[in-house]
């Protein structure tokens, strides 16, 4: 008998080519990296600071090169001004990649 698929963590919805990323976000961190999970979300750690727009712009560029898709392909939906984000990823990746690039 096969193994059942895992379910699908809380903060990652959509599909291959459309995903949507819940975030809890730590700006001000000594190194941008992947942290697990946070009430409900992945948590990264962003060595940018919360400062104009920076840490935003870092948290595209993590995803970016983690991902290896162009900072366009990633869009902060939600949250702009929060720790708190939804990201729409524009990934042509399975749920398991996925997961594994972000090191979740």
């Amino acid at each position: 008998m096969a193994d059942a698929p895992a379910p699908r963590p809380s903060w990652l919805a959509g599909t291959p080519g459309n995903w949507s990323v819940l975030l809890h976000v730590q700006p001000g961190a000594s190194r941008s990296a992947s942290a697990g999970t946070h009430d409900g979300c992945l948590k990264l750690r962003i060595a940018a600071p919360p400062i104009d727009g920076r840490a935003n712009d870092a948290v595209r560029a993590f995803l970016s090169e983690r991902l290896g898709v162009a900072k366009a392909a990633i869009r902060i939906e939600h949250g702009d001004m929060s720790r708190r984000k939804r990201v729409r990823v524009m990934a042509d990746c399975s749920e398991a990649e996925l997961i594994d690039r972000l090191g979740a």
